[in-house]
């Protein structure tokens, strides 16, 4: 098992000092709204959705699909369909994390830790990315799956635009002791 501190003392990307890879690179995660215009290889998707398949998954059920698109067109024209998902224009690629209610009633639990594993991916490889919502919202969910025929009962917990970050950007610290109770409330 990993030590929590390394003997490094310097300061990280993330602004913590001595840190190991793993606690560095969840830190070090942001999301990232602006992209370089660069394309993402398959090799190196297949990898960051390899991540996302390494996740927990309750009874190892694994109620998920993921859906890989880098069209400009259709980013273009479905950034306009969903409110919070306008940076998908700039981006290399976009991640659709799905899940199938059939298989599994918590199927969005599931999607959800498969989700972070493949920001948390992103992350590690120098990309970018950022979790916007599919699921709860019938209207994002049905624009997504309009455009790019994803049949039933697929749902789309998420799409995720991923990319080349375009400038500087810093993880925000979200740490807030107040929140933390230890042995009582």
């Amino acid at each position: 098992m990993g030590t929590l501190v390394s003997s490094a003392n310097a300061q990280s990307k993330s602004g913590k000092k001595g840190l190991n890879p793993v606690l560095e690179n969840i830190f070090a995660r942001k999301s990232v709204r602006s992209f370089e215009n660069k394309q993402i290889s398959k090799d190196t998707l297949e990898l960051i959705i390899q991540a996302g398949m390494a996740a927990p998954t309750g009874m190892n059920k694994q109620p998920w699909a993921f859906f890989v698109f880098s069209g400009k067109k259709e980013m273009a024209e479905l950034s306009e369909k969903l409110p919070y998902a306008k940076m998908l224009k700039e981006a290399g690629a976009a991640i659709i994390v799905l899940g199938d209610p059939d298989v599994s009633k918590l199927w969005y639990l599931d999607c959800a830790a498969a989700t972070e594993n493949i920001l948390l991916a992103a992350e590690s490889m120098g990309l970018g990315a950022v979790w916007t919502a599919g699921y709860p919202y019938e209207e994002r969910m049905g624009a997504i799956k309009e455009a790019l025929g994803i049949p039933d009962p697929w749902l789309p917990l998420c799409l995720i635009p991923v990319g080349y970050p375009k400038g500087e950007q810093k993880a925000k610290d979200k740490w807030d002791p107040a929140k933390v109770h230890f042995n009582e409330w």
